[in-house]
C-alpha cells in the first residue's frame, strides 16, 4: 500500500505563491505531462486508483496532467494547500516587499499568523490532520490500492516530519528538498507508514 505525494509543477516565482491562484507556466506544463507518462508507463506496478489534489490551481494543472494520462478522476480539496499567506498571495515579490516588508514565512512566532491567514502552526496542524485522515481512509482499502496526492513543497515537508518524527518550525531547522513534479512514496508495512523515495524526478 502506497501514497505518491507529488510536488506541482513549476509556476511563475516572480509572485508569492501560498494560496495564490495562479496556475503552471509552459515549463511546469511540460514537466507535469512527462511525470503523467511516466506514471502511466508504469502503472502496472504502481497501481494507482486515486489521485487526490490541492484545489489550488497549480497543483490542479500538475493533476489534470496526470489524470489525463491514467484516465482517473481529480479529487480536489482544501486540506492539501500550501500555507495561507492571506493578503499577499498571488501578489509580485516586489509589491509585497514595498507594502510588507520582510513579511516571510519565517518571520512569522508559531501562533502569528499572515495578514488576513493562517500561523505556522494552524498550517502544521491542518496537515497533520489531513495526513492521519488519508492514512486511516487508505488502511480501510484494498492493499493495492494506490493514491497520489498532489500538492506543495511545505506540505510534503511536513509530512516528513511527521513521518521521521522530527520537531517541525516555520524557522528553518530541518527541511525536505522537493523539487518541482517530484515524487516522494510513502509505504505502508509492519513497522507502520514509513517513506521508501524521496524527492524522485526519474521523469525529467
Amino acid at each position: 500500500m502506497a501514497i505518491y505525494f507529488i510536488r506541482h509543477g513549476m509556476d511563475d516565482e516572480g509572485y508569492r505563491g501560498g494560496w495564490s491562484q495562479r496556475g503552471l507556466n509552459a515549463e511546469g506544463y511540460r514537466q507535469s505531462e512527462k511525470l503523467g507518462r511516466y506514471l502511466k508507463e508504469r502503472q502496472n506496478k504502481l497501481n494507482i486508483h486515486r489521485i487526490i489534489s490541492s484545489d489550488l490551481q497549480r497543483a490542479l494543472d500538475t493533476a489534470g496532467e496526470i489524470a489525463r494520462e491514467l484516465e482517473l478522476p481529480v479529487e480536489q480539496g482544501g486540506a492539501w494547500r500550501e500555507t495561507n499567506n492571506g493578503v499577499i498571495a498571488g501578489m509580485p515579490n516586489e509589491i509585497v516587499e514595498e507594502r510588507y516588508p520582510g513579511l516571510y514565512f519565517s518571520a512569522l512566532t508559531m501562533e502569528e499568523r499572515y495578514p488576513g491567514g493562517e500561523s505556522p502552526l494552524e498550517f502544521f496542524t491542518r496537515i497533520k490532520r489531513a495526513f492521519t485522515l488519508l492514512c486511516e481512509e487508505q488502511s480501510s482499502r484494498e492493499s493495492q490500492e494506490n493514491v497520489v496526492v498532489v500538492t506543495h513543497g511545505g506540505v510534503i515537508n511536513a509530512v516528513y516530519h511527521l513521518l521521521k518524527d522530527t520537531e517541525w518550525s516555520n524557522k528553518g531547522g530541518k527541511a525536505y528538498p522537493s523539487l518541482y513534479t517530484s515524487v516522494h512514496t510513502i509505504e505502508h508495512g509492519a513497522g507502520g507508514w514509513q517513506v521508501t523515495a524521496e524527492n524522485r524526478t526519474d521523469h525529467l
